[in-house]
């Protein structure tokens, strides 16, 4: 599709970009003003049609990224009455949405079109519902979610660092590190560069039947001398609200107190449903200011900490009432000193071996009913043993098992303090 002479148009479309998520593939048009638009689809052969009034297109529609996606081919044409008319051939039918974004923090009008795979909603394209299993008993699950995405950087740093980026590689870090350890199975909430929507960070962790879901950030702040690292829960407040908000939704949420065994609310009536999910929201907050506690407490071995305390907050990807969750912000990306330090492989996997240690240092401690780490504590004695994981120390390990160092020592003839990743010790009776 071609064009002639063009006539003077109200906005521009500076660049187009394209990113594909596990269920869907998303486009964002950059425009130099606000536009009206429509979206159709056609068939015989199948396409989407968008025409944007008024527009002319002065980005390149050829060097889209189109393999994995439903998408065969991209035309445009301009249209005698100024409107830019943008066509999708398709190798496969989709179900396409569209919306505009304003001008908003130093970013332009967008225009926004989702093609929404067929078959699976986003949650379910993303979680594998099946809990692995460590000689027969049930692997603990940690949800692991990467801030931002997509067309959303997040906190840009010093040399467009950009706090997706950074995130992302800490998360992907993080599972390795915890699937490192026998009795842990970690999986990524978005498993590449695309946007998520908070809440629906939350809904993939419940439907992956995750113990704990974590996410990972890197904050900012209009003075670049903020710095420190800090952990989030769920605030009081917050999780008040959100259990009027899922009582109100119950009938769309047959398992709404999820995790192993769930617990339908539909045959409950309005009272014993409140008391039960404010129950399960009690219970998850405590556990969330648990494990925060211990990972707030690994890093301080490598960061400073913003604030010495496990911060609350209503954050929206923090509201499960059934999974314990927190939010962990690795340091400050505005901060010079910071971003530096962010911006290395090195440190990053620091940061990863110290959430990881925290995580277990937890889980160790508390291990949910049923799984390995459960029937490994039960066993008691001589037969606890422990599988040395990347940051791990003799101290941290005689701690969490509260035993002493020189008990370890003994119990496994070790004649110092050197241990190496991946050697199995056992754990004297305390």
């Amino acid at each position: 599709m071609g064009s002639g002479s063009l006539p003077l148009s109200a906005a521009d479309v500076d660049s187009v970009r394209l990113w594909r998520a596990p269920d869907h593939t998303r486009l964002v048009f950059d425009l130099s003003g606000p536009v009206e638009h429509k979206l159709f689809s056609l068939s015989s052969p199948s396409r989407v049609v968008v025409d944007v009034a008024d527009t002319r297109l002065k980005a390149s529609l050829d060097d889209l990224a189109l393999e994995d996606t439903p998408i065969r081919r991209v035309r445009s044409a301009h249209r005698s009455d100024g409107t830019l008319r943008v066509v999708f051939d398709l190798k496969e039918s989709v179900r396409p949405k569209s919306f505009l974004l304003k001008r908003h923090a130093g970013t332009n009008d967008r225009l926004v079109i989702d093609l929404h795979d067929q078959g699976k909603s986003r949650a379910e394209a993303l979680a594998d519902k099946t809990p692995a299993t460590t000689s027969g008993d049930r692997n603990v699950v940690i949800a692991v979610d990467a801030g931002h995405g997509g067309e959303d950087p997040g906190a840009i740093g010093p040399g467009k660092l950009y706090e997706k980026n950074v995130v992302f590689d800490i998360a992907k870090r993080l599972v390795r590190e915890l699937n490192g350890s026998p009795g842990y199975e970690a999986k990524l909430v978005r498993t590449g560069d695309y946007y998520v929507p908070l809440r629906e960070r939350r809904d993939i962790a419940r439907k992956m039947q995750a113990d704990l879901f974590v996410s990972i950030h890197a904050d900012a702040f209009t003075h670049p001398s903020a710095n420190g690292s800090s952990v989030f829960a769920l605030s009081r407040s917050g999780a008040t609200s959100e259990t009027a908000r899922f009582l109100a939704e119950r009938e769309n949420e047959a398992d709404l107190i999820g995790g192993v065994g769930s617990v339908s609310l539909e045959d409950k009536d309005e009272v014993l449903a409140g008391v039960l999910v404010d129950l399960s929201m009690t219970a998850t907050l405590n556990s969330s200011l648990m494990v925060g506690k211990e990972v707030l407490e690994s890093m301080s071995g490598i960061s400073r900490l913003h604030k010495p305390r496990v911060e609350q907050a209503g954050f929206a990807v923090l509201k499960s009432p059934d999974v314990p969750s927190i939010l962990v912000e690795t340091g400050f990306i505005s901060n010079p000193g910071e971003a530096r330090k962010l911006a290395t492989a090195q440190y990053r996997q620091q940061m990863a071996d110290r959430i990881g240690q925290g995580v277990r240092r937890y889980f160790e401690r508390q291990p949910p009913a049923g799984t390995y780490l459960a029937s490994r504590r039960q066993g008691g004695g001589d037969a606890r043993e422990y599988t040395i994981s990347r940051g791990d120390t003799l101290s941290a390990i005689a701690r969490q098992h509260n035993v002493s160092v020189d008990a370890i020592r003994r119990e496994n003839g070790l004649n110092g303090h050197v241990i190496q990743v991946g050697q199995v010790l056992k754990i004297p009776s305390s």
